[in-house]
Parts: structure tokens; sequence; C-alpha cells
């Protein structure tokens, strides 16, 4: 412990693994080294998949990259210290090391709801105005958008560090994850958190509260225009083009919604389900969007199968 006057400030934190398997952690490692490596894999192939192919240099794979980018830094922040402690049972995590990789998880989760906004916006541009679409979304656009996505996240989110290092902390530093989260530090500090809550809860709803609900009315808009189109053949086509992307915002927002409300309003609930929820969040979206979106996108399947076909040959 560092002490200064009434100050307290604990050197590290005690991560915790999975609440009552601690004896099965080299046997769970298993599962989470196959998530990692298909995260891993998955979206470095989407990367390579897309730059390679002309065709697909458009919005929407644009946006793609944004996404495997993103699902690519959310595992690396976390690989470490989970498969450190369930190999090694390395649980100190160093103060500052522990803020830096809470900010770091915060801001790529909100650049990745942003993204799904984007992509939202890029399938009601493209259904309702598709002759209009290049146009509008431009390779400059993109881009732009891209880096205000960024900027919002790492603007928003950069005083949360300090907030957190100007409180107090006495006697309990376990935090519930093998990785820092937010929530998890504030509720250890003996201090006055309010402005912490305060402060948390108005970025969370500005910025992802509110991708999601713009996420919301595109979709409702797309309704509207493929209910208009003349035959069911072209609803249907209008509609599974926009199957991957409905995918991902549930696999995202379901899990993320869940951890939040549980951090600050369930108190009494279990903490097994509490550390699957957070793991559900943080580990199975960038496993499973590149797979979605495999299956999904003919273009990404046909290219993928192309690639494959001339490293055989």
């Amino acid at each position: 412990w560092e002490f200064n006057g009434s100050f307290h400030q604990p050197s590290a934190f005690l991560m915790m693994g999975i609440p009552g398997l601690e004896a099965l952690h080299p046997w769970l490692s298993i599962p989470f080294c196959a998530l990692y490596l298909t995260a891993l894999l998955g979206n470095c192939v989407i990367l390579f998949i897309i730059r390679r192919t002309p065709t697909l240099h458009e919005p929407m794979y644009y946006f793609l990259s944004m996404l495997a980018v993103t699902d690519l830094g959310l595992a690396l922040c976390t690989l470490p210290t989970t498969l450190g402690l369930l190999w090694f049972d390395a649980r100190r995590i160093a103060f500052d090391a522990c803020l830096t990789q809470m900010y770091f998880i915060h801001i790529l989760s909100f650049i990745e709801s942003s993204v799904l906004l984007a992509m939202a916006f890029d399938r009601f541009i493209a259904i309702s105005h598709p002759l209009r679409h290049p146009a509008i979304l431009t390779k400059s656009t993109v881009l732009k958008i891209g880096l205000a996505i960024v900027l919002r996240g790492t603007v928003s989110l950069l005083p949360i560090p300090f907030l957190l290092k100007r409180l107090t902390y006495c006697g309990k530093t376990e935090l519930s994850h093998s990785f820092c989260f937010h929530p998890d530090i504030m509720n250890l500090a003996c201090a006055d958190i309010k402005v912490n809550v305060f402060y948390g809860m108005i970025v969370l709803l500005s910025t992802v509260g509110m991708d999601f609900i713009f996420i919301v009315l595109s979709y409702i808009l797309i309704i509207r225009t493929v209910v208009s189109l003349t035959t069911r053949e072209e609803c249907l086509k209008a509609l599974n083009t926009c199957v991957s992307h409905i995918c991902a915002v549930l696999v995202f927002f379901i899990p993320m919604i869940g951890l939040s409300m549980i951090h600050r309003f369930g108190r009494s609930v279990p903490p097994l389900v509490n550390t699957l929820v957070a793991y559900t969040y943080l580990i199975i979206p960038p496993a499973l969007n590149p797979v979605i979106y495999s299956i999904k996108s003919t273009h990404i399947r046909e290219a993928l199968l192309r690639a494959l076909c001339r490293k055989r040959g």
C-alpha cells in the first residue's frame, strides 16, 4: 500500500477467476484458448481478405474492417491477464496497469458500438437509396466517420482513469474478473464515488445508449423500406444483407447491457453469473463476428475460398 496522509491507494489489485471453479482453471483455459485463437485468426483473415480483394473495397467492408480491428484490440486487451490467471494463477495486476487496461477495454467497447451504428447507417442507405449510396458514403466520408468514432471514444473516457486515481481505497483489493472494469474498480473505493457513478452513467447513455437507439431506428426505417418493395424476393434479398449485422448487434449489446446492469444494480446476483456475463461480453463477440460474416456474407466466403484455392494451387 502507498500511504499519503489520509489518502490510500493500493499498489496492485487481485484479479478473480471463475468463482467456485478455481481447481478447474487449467481445464477451463482450453475453451478460452480456442475462443481467443478464433478471435485472432478470424479477424486477421477478414482483414486480409478485404485488403486483397478489390471488389470488397466498398463502405460495408470498410466498416467491417474497423469492426475486425476493434475485435482484435478487445481480444488482445484481456488475453494476457485472463490466460495468465488460468494457466499460472497470476492474480496480481499493478494499479496503473489496471487503469490502463480498463481504459482501453472501455474505449474499444465504445468504438465497437459506434462501428455497429455506422454499419446500420450504411445498410439503411444501401437499401433505401441504392443509387446514391456510393456518392453518400465515399472513401473520404468513411475515413472521417472512423476518425470521429475513435475521437469520441478516446475523449469521452479520458477523465475516467483520473477520477479513479483520486479515490481512496481501503482494505479490499479483489476485482470480480480477470480484467479491469470501471464499475468493478470504483466499487472497491471507500470514498464518495457519486461523481464516478454519475459521469460513468452519462458517458454510457450518451454513447452506447444513443448508438443502440439509433441502430433500432435505422432498422425501423429499413423495415419500412423493405415492406414497400414490390416482390417477396426483393424483400428477402434486402433483409438478407442485414442478417450478419443484426447478429453482431445482438451478440455485442445483450451481454454489455446485462453486465452494466449487474455492476450497478445486481448486488444479489451470484458471482458466477456476473463472471460468465463479463466473459460473454468481452470474448464471445470478437470470436463470433468473423464466423458470422464468413458464413453469411457470400462475397467474403467466395473471396476466402479463392484465396485457399490459390494457396493449394
